[in-house]
């Protein structure tokens, strides 16, 4: 008879193992974004391969811009409102509008061209405009798969806040705080906007396979049990370990809000260019020869 003791793993806190701060730069017909990566010498970070933070600007009536018609191929995008109207198009027919807390999920696989622009009321009134685009990796055997499109409405985003109230989520995808994701996605990940007000802390579940990061859109938090201060602009790369505390000084003077990423990697070669990320890169060639012989389709014209 084996009378060796049961071991009880004890979840282990993931340090901070790197703190990036955002590349400001233009993206699209020419809107500020703050940008962790890519950057140079952080191409991206496995399954993620892009983070824009999308203002905040105030547009002023009749300027805001947007992302003309383009192209994607071998990926997902994730776009998040959190100001301001966005209007979604594209080759397969599916028009949208994205208000405030509305999240979209497009599945670009074989090939898909879209367009993001402000509404052409928003466009008329001006206003705040801030938001996020995401790009998550497919794997290999799904960036040929058909595209498809998820819409995510603010009031169908599960939320959740811990008992004493001063930590809010909204779980975009995977766990928080007791409450589950509704997306469907292709690998596994989460993706959790938490905001936590002062005195506020949360220990978050970070599955020991998927790779975790941070990236904090206001204020100050304080990350892992070492309570390394990441600040707005900043994105904190998460070494090994199980789960997260983050937190906010009882001292803050506001509110911190933060993005929350991890996903399992694919572990798989990434070929790049432009709209374009396939394991190969005669993959890449015939993703611009499919592109420009018309086989990402068109997006119709709006009827009348």
């Amino acid at each position: 008879m084996n009378t060796t003791p049961l071991r009880h793993e004890t979840p282990a806190s993931r340090p901070v193992a790197r703190v990036i701060n955002a590349l400001s730069t233009l993206e699209g017909g020419g809107f500020p974004v703050r940008r962790p990566f890519p950057i140079q010498g952080f191409s991206h970070f496995d399954p993620f391969l892009l983070v824009d933070h999308l203002g905040p600007v105030e547009w002023k009536p009749g300027t805001p811009i947007g992302a003309p018609d383009h192209p994607h191929r071998g990926f997902e995008t994730v776009t998040y409102v959190l100001a301001g109207e966005n209007e979604h198009r594209d080759s397969f027919g599916n028009t949208d509008v994205l208000r405030p807390g509305d999240v979209q999920w497009m599945t670009a696989g074989a090939g898909v061209i879209h367009a993001e622009m402000p509404t052409p009321e928003f466009h008329r009134k001006g206003g705040l405009q801030q938001g996020f685009q995401i790009w998550v990796n497919l794997p290999a055997k799904d960036k040929m798969m058909t595209p498809r499109y998820q819409t995510l409405r603010a009031s169908e985003i599960p939320q959740a806040k811990s008992p004493d109230g001063l930590v809010h989520a909204r779980v975009i995808a995977g766990e928080s705080l007791g409450v589950s994701a509704a997306i469907d996605t292709r690998v596994p990940i989460q993706m959790l906007h938490l905001t936590i007000a002062p005195g506020g802390s949360l220990l978050q579940s970070v599955p020991a396979a998927q790779n975790g990061m941070i990236y904090v859109f206001k204020g100050t938090t304080q990350i892992g049990d070492e309570k390394r201060d990441v600040s707005e602009g900043q994105a904190a790369l998460l070494g090994s370990g199980d789960t997260v505390s983050i937190s906010v000084p009882s001292e803050a003077k506001e509110s911190a809000e933060v993005l929350l990423l991890s996903g399992r990697p694919l572990n798989e070669p990434v070929v790049r260019y432009g709209p374009f990320v396939m394991n190969t890169r005669e993959q890449i060639e015939q993703a611009f020869v499919d592109y420009q012989s018309g086989r990402f389709g068109v997006i119709p014209e709006r009827s009348r």
